[in-house]
Order: C-alpha cells, then structure tokens, then sequence
C-alpha cells in the first residue's frame, strides 16, 4: 500500500476508534483551561449525587450504600464511552422507580431473594439491552414511545414517587407499597400516628431545598460572594439539608430520644465486584421490566444530552449514547450498584456548574469514591426524612401538567394518549399504563391515517398554485377535477381513497380527468398499488380517467418497477398540477411539461 492511501486508511481506522471510544477524541484534545469549570462542576454534582444516591436507592428498595456504588463505576465509565460531555449519569428518580415495581412484582422463590441481587440482575439485563441496541443501531424503536406517552408516565410516576415518600417524611409505620391507590390509602389509615418530629424535619428540608433553589444564590449575591461562588452553593441545596437534619440529630438525640428513624450504619469501603445470578427464570421474569428501563432511561439521558449539548453547538450519537449508558449499567452490575440513567436535575447542574469534558464526571465519581471509603460513619445517623424530602422536591418538577394543556389545545389525540397513559401508570402500574399509552397512540395513528384528509383543489387566481375549494376564491375547469391526499398511501387508508374517488366520479357526471395530487405521498404500498390498479379500471368503465401528479422520486421509482404506469395509459402522470390543468383543460403547454415524470 502507498503511503497516502495507507495514511488515509489509519485515519480511517483512527475515526471509528474515536467514535466509538469517545474518551480517545477528547482526551486528545483536552485544554488547560477547561481544568477548573470541569474541576468545579464534578465536585457540586458529587455533592449532590452523596445524598441524592442515598434517597433514590431507599425509594429503589435498596440499602442507602448502593445508590452510593452506583454512583463511582457507573459516571466513570460513561465519561470513557458516552458521546455527551455533561451529561451526568447515576442514580435516578425514574429508574429507582421502576427497580423497585420490578423486584416488588416477583413472586415464588424469586421473591426471597435479596432486593440489592435482583437489581444487579436487573442493571446487567438493562445494560446488555442497551448494547445490544447500540451495536445494531435500534435508537429508532425509542420513536414509539412518543412525548405525551413518556409526560404521561413521568408524571405519573412522579406522584407515585412523592406518595412513596410521604410516610418517610412524617414519620408513619406503613407497610411498603409502590402503587399509589394502595399507597395513599396507607397513608391516610396512618396518618394518627405521625412522628411530629419526624415530620418537622422533612418539612423543613423540603423548606431549604426550594429556598436553595429559588433565593439563595440572589440572597448570596446581595452579600457580596461572587456569583460563581453563590450559584455553587446553591446548587447544593441537597447537602445543606442533609447537615442540617444530621446536626438536628446528633444534637438532641432524636434517633433516640423521639423515634426519627436515621440511615443507619453504612458499610465502609469501595464496593466489591460482585456477578449477577444469571438465572433463566429470573432473567424471563425480569426481562419486561429490564427492557422499559432501558428504553426509559435512554429516552431521559438522550433528551437532557440533546438539549445540553444544542447550548454549545455540540453534538451527541444516539447511537454512542447507547453503548455508553449500556457500559454504564454492566459497570453498576459488576459494582454492587443496579440501574442508572442521565439524570436530568444533575446534568443541568453539572451543566451550568463549568462542565467543559467528560472529566468533571470522572471527579465526581472520585469525590464519591472518597466519601464511601473514608467518611460513611458520618452518614449512618443522617434522618430518612431529609433523603425523603430530597426525592420529593427533585421529581415534582416531572409533573407535567403544561404538556397536557398544551395538548388538549393543539391536538386532542395526544392529549388522550397522555391523559390514558398517566391514568393507566396510576391505576395499573408502570408497565401496563406504558403499554396502554403505546397502543392508544399507535390506534389512534391508524384511525387518523386511515381516513387522510382529502381536498378537491383549483387554481388560485391567475398563478401555478392549486388551493382547496373551500378555503380559497379559486378557479375551476370543467370536465377535470384535482383532488390532493395529504397521507401515503398504505393498505389501512387505501379503501377510504377509493370511496372518495369513486364518489367524486359519480356526483359529478361531466367529470372526464380525475388528477390525484400526489405532493404529500412519500410512500405506497403493495395494498396502495394494487387500489390503485382497480381504481384505473372502475373509473375507466365510468369514462374517467385517472392522472396523478407531482409524485415524488422514490415513489415514481417504485410505480416504474411494476407495470402500473403502463395500465394506466391513457392517464399520465404530470410533474406539476399546472402542467396536468393546461394538458387536461386546454391551453398551451408550458415547454418544461412532461407526461410520464415524478421525479
């Protein structure tokens, strides 16, 4: 091989390693100047995730410690193989969620067994999923569950998550339930037993975290703190009230001394490497669960990448991010962690916080590290109520009811979608509500495309543009009728278009030339052709003819591979409505004009 192609060749060869080992692209060109925004923003995110981590895996059903591990191996990995450069990966809300629906749904020997084994089953299955995706390039299949489906779930699932946490928040000895019919009737039964205390404190952590998040950093700035300082500190929010509930407790007892239930001791030290129990049954029982994490939590990650990434004029790859959140949960199941995702409250504050590389998530990866190897005694007497509170105020901001208006106004069918699926989520559970919202909303795209809109157009005034009859003053020809369909064509709407057809030629009888417009058909199928067919030969024994115009180039490729073209003669098919108006209705013929065209 010459030198030049064999240069080419190994950067060719260079290309791929970069694109699918991200890490090699920007570690290459990694600048001194990104250090301290990235050195900033891992240490406020690791200052959020210690607490944070701890609530989401106490709502995953899960000891405090494995929110913990999943929140070192998992960020480190994604910043080798993820193509986002803030997006912070860990525990979250959603994902924590759904964990513990899944583990809660066993039932025979698999409901025996530890929650934290289930999850790394759970985590490893979630992983392969997603790399499999990734390596056959399936970020396509995520299309079917659309925005209304996944605002439906994630509000839903976010009332589920505050219903979860309110009988950690006032102190109430309620059995563990994870749906919220049985959930807020818990609660209610419990409510003569609130721990005042207890209450108290969750209270006055959620009054922090809003305070931290609303006023501080303006409060901070008035006194004179620069505001990168200010908005630091106020993205840590979640640490404040975490010290401030762990002060309140070791300061007067109150573990002791009035029942507030604290975290508990935390086993010190970097996780083990531990092996999911590949068990067939487990596997088939935990595989729905497993594969709408991975479709869940890819949708969140690849949602806050995108929109993080469009900041900056960067861009992510679907793809790439498959393989890398797919990385990220094998990492958690081979560290003692279960299944993450891109959280998206993180991600924003790692965001803002300077994150310029993927590095800022390698530090706080580090710093996490750091905390459960040398500081866990620390935390053992950190109140339930403020990891609780944490939860709560992070997911009420996934309570979408804006989608929902907004929908309701431009389009009733998503509403719908979003209305059944947020219904289904609450009444039936996670993974019934999000089937039923995927086939309400695939239902009612059949139902919408089985009947396209169809109008008869004319020329509008004197110009090459054909409008529709009833909504513009607009000139038509005798003999000739346009007719414009605004669908593909496919075998759930090729009836309809035959009916209206058919009846366009049999209420008016002068009609001689039926020209369908075909500007909007980007697709038809075999049912379609084969509609059409005996659609040339019942027009025909009618004594119209059938014309088609403006069909696209892939359309028309498909039409001359058959012998439709052909069976159709005398009718032709026109490169522009004008053309077929001055061939059909008389007139000259403008000199680019053809007959047999679509391309």
């Amino acid at each position: 091989m010459s030198g030049p192609s064999r240069q080419s060749a190994d950067r060719s060869g260079l290309s791929r390693i970069t694109r699918h080992v991200p890490v090699l692209a920007w570690l290459g060109t990694y600048r001194r100047a990104d250090l301290p925004g990235d050195l900033i923003a891992g240490t406020v995110v690791a200052i959020m995730l210690v607490p944070q981590g701890m609530a989401y895996a106490l709502l995953a059903g899960m000891p405090p410690e494995v929110g913990l591990y999943a929140s070192i191996a998992p960020p480190l990995i994604y910043a080798l193989f993820g193509s986002s450069r803030t997006l912070a990966v860990g525990p979250v809300a959603i994902a924590s969620l759904m964990t513990a629906t899944a583990i809660a749904g066993l039932g025979g020997a698999a409901a025996a067994l530890p929650g934290p084994v289930l999850a790394l089953l759970l985590a490893a299955m979630s992983g392969t999923i997603l790399l499999a995706m990734g390596l056959f390039r399936l970020g396509f299949l995520t299309n079917f569950l659309s925005h209304p489906v996944i605002s439906g779930f994630t509000s839903a699932a976010a009332i589920i998550i505050i219903v979860s946490q309110l009988k950690q928040l006032l102190g109430l000895d309620v059995p563990k339930s994870h749906g919220f019919v049985d959930g807020l009737l818990g609660t209610a039964a419990h409510l003569d037993s609130v721990n005042a205390t207890t209450a108290a404190i969750g209270v006055g952590a959620i009054l922090i975290l809003l305070f931290a998040r609303r006023r501080l950093v303006s409060l901070l700035a008035g006194l004179g703190l620069p505001h990168a300082v200010a908005a630091a500190i106020g993205k840590g929010g979640p640490i404040i009230a975490a010290l401030a509930g762990l002060g309140a407790v070791v300061a007067f007892d109150l573990d002791r001394n009035a029942g507030v239930r604290v975290v508990g001791a935390i086993p010190a030290g970097l996780p083990d490497f531990t092996m999911p129990a590949l068990d067939p049954v487990l596997i088939r029982e935990l595989l729905p669960a497993a594969l709408l994490i991975a479709l869940i939590g890819f949708l969140e990650s690849v949602s806050v990448a995108r929109a993080l990434a469009a900041k900056r004029r960067q861009k992510i790859d679907p793809d790439q991010e498959l393989l890398g959140l797919g990385m990220a949960n094998l990492g958690a199941a081979f560290s003692g962690g279960y299944p993450v995702a891109g959280g998206f409250g993180r991600s924003v504050v790692n965001f803002s916080a300077g994150a310029n590389t993927p590095l800022a998530s390698i530090v706080t990866a580090v710093l996490v590290a750091l905390v459960v190897g040398f500081f866990t005694p620390v935390l053992h007497r950190l109140p339930i109520a403020v990891l609780a509170a944490i939860i709560v105020v992070a997911v009420a901001s996934l309570i979408d009811v804006r989608s929902l208006l907004r929908a309701w106004r431009y389009n009733r069918a998503d509403a719908a979608g979003l209305a059944v699926t947020f219904a289904a989520v609450l009444a039936a559970g996670i993974e019934i509500g999000i089937a039923a919202g995927i086939a309400l909303s695939l239902a009612l795209y059949l139902w919408r495309t089985s009947r396209p809109h169809m109008a008869v157009v004319g020329r509008l005034g004197d110009s090459e543009h054909f409008r529709n009859v009833l909504r513009h003053p607009v000139r038509l020809y005798p003999g000739v009728q346009f007719v414009r369909v605004d669908e593909s064509l496919y075998f759930a709407n090729t009836a309809y278009l035959e009916d209206r057809l058919l009846a366009a030629a049999v209420e008016d009888p002068e009609i001689e030339h039926l020209v369908l417009i075909c500007s909007a058909v980007n697709f038809i199928d075999g049912s379609a052709l084969e509609s059409l067919e005996q659609l040339v030969h019942q027009l025909r024994e009618m004594g119209v003819t059938l014309h088609l115009a403006e069909v696209k180039g892939p359309v028309m490729d498909r039409l001359e591979r058959g012998r439709f073209v052909a069976d159709m003669a005398p009718g032709r098919i026109f490169l522009s409505t004008h053309d077929a108006a001055v061939a059909l209705a008389g007139g000259e013929r403008r000199p680019d004009a053809r007959g047999l065209t679509g391309k």
